[in-house]
């Protein structure tokens, strides 16, 4: 080995080694811990705070007149809006009362239904 590479390596190496200790310690492990809360936070609980409040806003946004989709999957038309309940219309003259956090959807009045043709 020549007399340059060893000098470099031997210069190198306390850095190395102090990064390696402070990592291998109590400090390297709450370090790392931390990284995985807010990997989390901002991976999972973040995501789901701000689709829960999207729906919370959709609910409270409801009208006579739409038209919703409910987590069964039925889809209806809302006929009378209380508190804490809707009455949808799923079918003519079959009104059924159910609670606004079941709604998965609202469509409003305006929007166009898809075509069921291929052509």
């Amino acid at each position: 080995m020549s007399l340059l590479p060893a000098l470099v390596m031997a210069a190198a190496a306390p850095a190395a080694n102090g990064i390696q200790d402070f990592l291998a310690g109590p400090a390297g492990t709450i370090v790392f811990f931390g990284g995985m809360l807010a990997f989390a936070y901002f991976m999972l609980i973040r995501p789901q705070q701000q689709r829960q409040r999207q729906h919370q806003q959709m609910i409270e946004g409801v009208k006579r007149g739409d038209s919703v989709v409910l987590n069964s999957g039925v889809i209806g038309k809302v006929v009378r809006v209380e508190e804490k309940e809707v009455g949808v219309e799923i079918a003519q003259n079959v009104t059924v009362k159910v609670v606004k956090s079941m709604l998965s959807e609202v469509r409003v009045r305006g929007e166009p239904a898809a075509a069921n043709d291929k052509s």
